[in-house]
């Protein structure tokens, strides 16, 4: 085989493997902005989650389930933050769409948005 038939052999490859592997599908990831009364979640590889919906630090567990990510164990602080809208505290499921997390609530109904890092 000559050098061009190895190299576009491998590049027919790496086109197979990259899709998985790629993080835009993924949802380990940090999500939203890290500022003062925004919401911001943080998904990391072993199933925990942590983050904050403004106000409130927000903690738990999430699990892939089909195509999308189920939460589980979601627990918060209590605090009153004046002026913050802590929508992200009702979450119950994810989904990824390319760079975009959307949250929905126990009903189904989407809550918002956050934005991969």
């Amino acid at each position: 085989m000559s050098i061009r038939g190895l190299a576009v052999s491998a590049l027919m490859v790496s086109a197979l493997l990259l899709p998985g592997c790629s993080s835009a599908t993924s949802p380990v990831d940090d999500w939203g902005v890290d500022e003062p009364g925004q919401p911001q979640l943080t998904l990391s590889e072993d199933g925990r989650l942590s983050g904050t919906d403004g106000c409130n630090r927000l903690m738990g567990s999430w699990e892939e389930a089909g195509d999308s990510i189920q939460l589980s164990g979601i627990a918060s602080t209590l605090m009153a933050c004046e002026g913050v809208d802590t929508w992200l505290s009702g979450a119950q499921s994810l989904k990824v769409d390319g760079d975009t997390l959307h949250v929905f609530d126990a009903g189904g109904r989407e809550l918002g948005t956050l934005r991969r890092h």
